[in-house]
Order: structure tokens, then sequence, then C-alpha cells
């Protein structure tokens, strides 16, 4: 029988560590691994047209499957492409395993062919990042690289020379025990006997979340409803929990929209749950701030705290809501839900006027009609630019649906290739990528790969022929929009020219057609809707600088910025405000 090579044996940890599948691009320094994965039965490999794709890949099925992801790529340039793609999943905290493989290890140091230094490049974006130079190194190096992916939620990466992976694994090689899920962590009886205090003390109580509160939900619920809490949202906490919320008082942010600002600025206590939420401009100075969060590194490093609670969401409210007095003044509560609702009423208008007629099309339309058409479980991946406000504000979560992006990271291109790590997940499942121009046409050459695969996903392309969010920026800053037009093709003819479902919209009336025929359709599908480049969004609190901004670059300009159903679920939880 023949001896198992290192390259089997880094498959086989991969395998018991729960993963699936190996995304990457094959090249001679990672033959010798992805020949093992060919011979395996418990793992595949995705052949992607660009390793960027490859680590997006990954880092959204690690983030939407709760499991190990992993990616691959060639010596030098190969891995080098990762790297974008493995900084937005350590960013987002999604365990990944990435391997770099290397040049022949007689050659390092010499300014080999394609030489580089992946166990210098990569630290940055990873927990865990070692080159192993002998076969008998791996299987603990390996080891210790999934445990801190895992343990820590993030990137850990192997740099393997080919040569290495070729050579014969040590006999009796040591099988180690590999752990796969986080635990639960509580915080100490002091830690919850001070923060009982301050929730006590304080009159005006408001709960801003993130996405550290997944799976929390019914235990936030029950705290708000226990001191009469408004509850805000940072992007990242919309899916886990602005659904069936009586006191949701919406998202703050850049993208923010109705009164989690005011919420959170006129409390007495702040209490931030599982956010990292990293715009301190829209945080208050003048009240008192408690944070609750598993990762410690994380406490404090937005705002001054009075107290910071090491623990997750979920078990800290578990235990602290049994302890807290329960108010029973719902006056500050009520108060915002009343401004909560009278500021989405205010912007509501800008996508419900004559859409059906403006040409091009409002891009909050074309949101709006995906969000009442999509399935009741879809994963939605989102561009970085005005598809994250376009998402932030007419998506609907239900608990069932998953909504992830680049959103901490903030990379460009970034929905495309999660959308492959969520189909690929899933087949059955449907997947949307709300893809703006920019981003798509950047790594346009994966939507092969959905061809390549029959993956069905489904794009939705905001076509605008713009970098929309930049040229905002641009007229914030009083610049004018320069570098941001693009001159684009007919992407529906493009989809169609690589094999796959296209559909261009060019008027409103044929938009909810289009999408119901590409949500229908089985295979991969592309629907390029021609929108507005002229819509923009503001966020809900606005410096006399950049209004300024506005005024020199387009003064006639009118911004408004509609909500979708969420003004319903305003209108719905101001009705069930108790009447004396």
């Amino acid at each position: 029988m023949a001896k198992q090579t290192v390259a089997e044996q880094f498959v086989e940890v991969l395998v018991r560590a729960g993963v699936q599948r190996l995304y990457g691009v094959v090249g001679d320094s990672l033959n010798p691994v992805v020949d093992a994965v060919r011979r395996h039965r418990g793992i595949d490999w995705v052949q992607v047209r660009h390793e960027e794709t490859a680590a997006f890949a990954a880092g959204a099925e690690a983030q939407i499957g709760g499991r190990l992801g992993a990616c691959a790529g060639s010596c030098g340039p190969g891995n080098l492409h990762l790297i974008n793609g493995l900084y937005d999943a350590h960013r987002s905290m999604a365990p990944v395993l990435a391997l770099a493989s290397h040049i022949p290890s007689s050659e390092i140091g010499t300014a080999y062919f394609q030489e580089t230094h992946p166990e210098q490049l990569f630290r940055e974006c990873s927990h865990y990042c070692e080159l192993v130079s002998t076969a008998g190194q791996l299987p603990r190096v390996l080891q210790t690289a999934v445990q801190h992916a895992v343990g820590l939620g993030g990137v850990a990466v192997i740099a393997l020379p080919g040569d290495v992976a070729a050579q014969p694994a040590p006999e009796r090689a040591s099988e180690h025990a590999l752990v796969t899920r986080r635990p639960l962590v509580r915080p100490g009886e002091s830690d919850l006997d001070a923060l009982t205090r301050l929730v006590d003390a304080a009159g005006k109580v408001t709960l801003f979340c993130g996405s550290g509160t997944a799976g929390s939900h019914a235990e936030v619920m029950a705290f708000a409803e226990r001191v009469k809490a408004p509850v805000g949202h940072a992007l990242r906490g919309k899916e886990f929990i602005q659904y069936d919320n009586p006191y949701d008082v919406g998202m703050s942010g850049l993208l923010g929209y109705g009164a989690a600002y005011e919420a959170m600025h006129e409390c007495d206590l702040l209490l931030l749950l599982g956010t990292d939420f990293p715009y301190n401009a829209f945080l208050p100075d003048d009240v008192r701030i408690a944070q609750v969060d598993v990762r410690a590194e994380h406490l404090g490093r937005r705002s001054r705290l009075d107290l910071a609670v090491w623990g997750d969401v979920g078990e800290t409210l578990r235990c602290l809501t049994p302890l807290v007095k329960e108010k029973t003044n719902r006056r500050f509560l009520d108060g915002m839900l009343k401004k909560h609702s009278d500021a989405l009423e205010g912007v509501v208008g800008a996508y419900t006027r004559k859409v059906e007629k403006h040409v091009p099309i409002h891009p909050e339309y074309v949101a709006a009609v995906l969000d009442e058409e999509a399935a009741e479980d879809a994963v939605f991946t989102v561009d970085t630019g005005m598809c994250n406000v376009w998402a932030a504000r007419y998506l609907t979560p239900n608990g069932r649906r998953r909504v992830i992006g680049s959103f901490t990271h903030g990379s460009m291109a970034n929905a495309l290739p999660q959308a492959i790590g969520a189909q690929f997940l899933d087949r059955r499942r449907q997947v949307v990528s709300m893809s703006g121009d920019g981003g798509f046409s950047m790594l346009m050459g994966d939507f092969l790969t959905l061809v390549q695969y029959d993956l069905p996903v489904k794009v939705v392309l905001f076509d605008n022929s713009s970098l929309g969010l930049v040229e905002l920026e641009m007229l914030v800053s009083g610049l004018p929009s320069f570098g941001t037009r693009y001159r684009n093709p007919d992407f529906a003819a493009v989809a169609e020219a690589c094999g796959a479902f296209g559909v261009r919209v060019e008027k409103p009336k044929e938009l909810r057609s289009a999408l119901r025929a590409a949500l229908k359709h089985r295979g991969p599908a592309l629907v390029d809707v021609v929108t507005d480049p002229n819509a923009l969004s503001i966020p809900p609190k606005i410096t006399g600088e950049q209004v300024s901004g506005f005024a020199l670059s387009m003064g006639r300009m009118v911004l408004e910025g509609g909500v979708g159903r969420m003004v319903q679920m305003a209108r719905s939880n101001l009705r069930n405000i108790p009447r004396p």
C-alpha cells in the first residue's frame, strides 16, 4: 500500500474539519493537493476564474453554513490574488482556511521565479499564518490553523511548498482531535451585577444591535420589553434583529434611516450588543454606554464605555433579564416609535411617486419589487456601494432570509463571488446577487463559473453606468464627479453569450415580469436593469459641511430615499402603542 503524501494528509484533515469544497485555480505548486482532492470522495475542487473569487466564495460559505470554508492559490501571483477576499472573510469573522502554495523549498530566499513570502504577506488578514518547511510539521500546524480559524473566527493561512506537499507523510502521524464549534461565553457575576445596576439606574435605555445578536432575537426582544427600550441596529445586525420587532427604530450610520440615531442620543443608557459599529461620529459622547461582546478586543474601541461586558449576547441577556427591575414607563419608547414612523413617512415618496413611468428606472423601485418577488428563505449577496443602500432599506428580514456583503471590509466585486459560495452550499435555496455594474464587471469572468457548474444564482444588476456611491462621496466633499462613469455593454446579451438566461429591463412596467422569469429559471440568470444614475442616498444626520458640499456640486438635485415595507412595519408598531 502506497504511503500517504503530505498533500493527502492535508486534504484528510480538511475533510475531518468539515470542509466540503476547496475553491481555487490550479497551478504547478498546487498540483499535489489538487490531485489529492480529485481522489478523495469527501471533498470537491471548485475551479473559479480568479482566486479573489475563491476567497470570497469560501468566506460566504463559512458565513451562511456556519462552518469552516477553504480556498487555495498557487505560488506567487496565484495566492496573492486571494488576499482581498481573505481580508473580507477575516474582518467578517468568517472561519476560512487558506492554502498558499509556495515555490520549491530549496529555492526559497533566492528570488526564484514567482517567489513571494506568503508567511509574511498574509499576517495582517489572518489569525495564524505559518510556513510548512518539512513533512513532519503538517499535522500539528494544520490542526493549529483550523483551531485558530474556528476558535477566533477569521482566517488562517498555511504556506506549503509544492515539493513538500508531494513528499511522503511520516508514518503513524498522530491524528489530532479537531474542535469545529465555538463555546458559549457567559459573563462573570460581578459584570452582571454592574450591568444590572446601570440598567436599573437609567430611566431611558436604548439597544443598538450588530451581527453578534445572531441567534439571540428572542433574548433581545424579551429584554427590550422588560426595560421598554427602543431597538436600533447596524447594517450587519439588520437580518438578525429587525424582523418581528415591535421596538424597532431603524438603522444608524451612513446608510441609516428612521429614529435609531435619535434613540441613541436621547437615552440615559446606550447598550451596544454584539456590534463593532465603526462610525464613532454616529455614537453619542454624552450618555452612559455599556457594551456586550464575545470578542473582548471589540470592547471600547469605538467609544468611551462606562462598562465593558465580555460574553455572548444571548447568554448575557438570559442571565441579565431576570435580574433587572421591570420598567413600566413607555414614554421614551413610544416617543421614539412615533419619531421613527414620522421619519419613514417623510421619505417614502421617493420610490412610490410615478415609479411605473420614470425612466431610467428608480433603483429603489427595483429593490422593492425584488424584495416582494424573492423567496422567503432567499440568500442575498450585496455589492458594496449603492447596492448596500438599497439592500439596507428595502430587503425585508424575516428570520429565514440571509443578507451578506463586504460590510466591514468594503470591497467592490464581492456579491457575485459570495453568491457562488452560498449557492454551492445549497443548490435548492434561492441565491440572489444584488450587483452594481462596477462591481460586477470587475470580476465578471466568474459569471462563467455559474455556467460551468450550472449554479442557479440570480444576478440582479443595477446598471447605472457609474460608481454611484463614489459620486455621492465627491458631492458631499464639494467636488464635481470625475472618473466615475462607465460605458457598459448589454449585460443581458453577455449573459446569453455565456450560456445563461439574460434579460434587459429599461422600462419599469417590464421589471416585475423579468424578475419573475429569472427567479423561476432553473439555471444561472442575469437581469440587467438600467437604473437612474442620479439616485443617491443621504444619511439620517447631515452636517452643515455636507449640505454645503451638495450645494456646490448639484444645488438643484433633490435627495430622497425610500424605505420600502419598513414604513408598513413602523406603522404597525405605532398602532400597537398602548393608549390611555
